[in-house]
């Protein structure tokens, strides 16, 4: 049971670095379009983006080099639903942690009656493994594919102005992205801390012993047949069925007649010794 506590403990510090690390991030870009006539130029387009990272909805103005009206441009993705669902599992796990250690701590006796607790426990545990694996690897796709949206390379070839050689168009700043980086390890950093707790409620189900049990005795394999007593008994049987039987009294007579007195052993010597003196 310390296991687990230990490792639901370091999985609600790793849940909550993974969810705050990506809802709570906010990234800036600035671009630089420099047009033939200068005044038309604008040497600091500044793009904003963050968290759900609907980026078809994050738009900056350019300026067109022809037209005193700047060209308003749309970034292009929505990568909302990785983003969401790797915060929502964070969210969620990081309050069973919560209330499964509550448990551990003040309901134990409740929690180990029948293994039911357990049971129960193993089951919600394996979700989130399962959960923290499928979240993490669609986040990771997920910033991929930011990553290339705001791409101040990419970007600038969403401005027209920039498709003319006249016209020098160049990135300033880009967006850094570390921190959603360490939002994707921390994501499976927590499949793998759920992982290990797996086998260790595993133990508390009571369903380990109960396979040992059960594939001891079904092991479990039956004497072997006494083949040599059962063949000798058989034989014996068959000589004595067919009328050989041992003429014990001729084997006593001999003994009598080479002087062994078989009903006075113990009372004298034998016969022929007390001839001879």
């Amino acid at each position: 049971m310390y296991n687990q506590r230990l490792f639901l403990s370091v999985s609600q510090f790793f849940a909550i670095f993974a969810f705050s690390t990506c809802g709570g991030y906010s990234g800036v870009f600035r671009l630089s379009v420099e047009c033939k006539n200068r005044t038309e130029s604008n040497l600091n387009v500044e793009v904003e983006f963050g968290y759900p990272f609907r980026l078809h909805q994050v738009w900056f103005d350019a300026p067109t080099c022809k037209e005193p009206q700047p060209e308003r441009i749309f970034l292009v993705g929505d990568n909302s639903s990785s983003a969401e669902f790797f915060v929502t599992i964070g969210v969620f796990s990081f309050l069973y942690s919560m209330a499964a250690i509550s448990v551990y701590v003040f309901l134990l006796e409740k929690y180990r009656e029948g293994n039911r607790g357990a049971q129960a426990d193993f089951v919600v545990t394996a979700i989130f493994t399962f959960m923290w694996l499928v979240s993490s690897s669609a986040w990771a796709k997920g910033l991929s594919d930011v990553k290339r949206a705001t791409d101040p390379d990419e970007v600038l070839n969403l401005i027209t102005a920039c498709d003319h050689e006249e016209n020098q168009c160049k990135e300033i700043h880009e967006p850094v992205m570390s921190g959603l980086n360490t939002s994707v390890a921390f994501g499976f950093c927590n499949m793998v801390l759920w992982a290990g707790n797996l086998w260790f409620v595993l133990k508390e189900t009571g369903w380990l012993a109960a396979f040992a049990g059960t594939h001891e005795s079904s092991g479990e394999k039956q004497p072997a047949p006494d083949s040599f007593g059962q063949g000798y008994g058989q034989e014996g049987y068959a000589g004595t069925q067919g009328g050989y039987q041992p003429d014990y009294g001729q084997q006593s007579g001999g003994y009598e007649g080479g002087g062994y007195n078989q009903g006075e052993y113990g009372q004298g010597e034998p016969t022929s010794y007390s001839n001879e003196m």
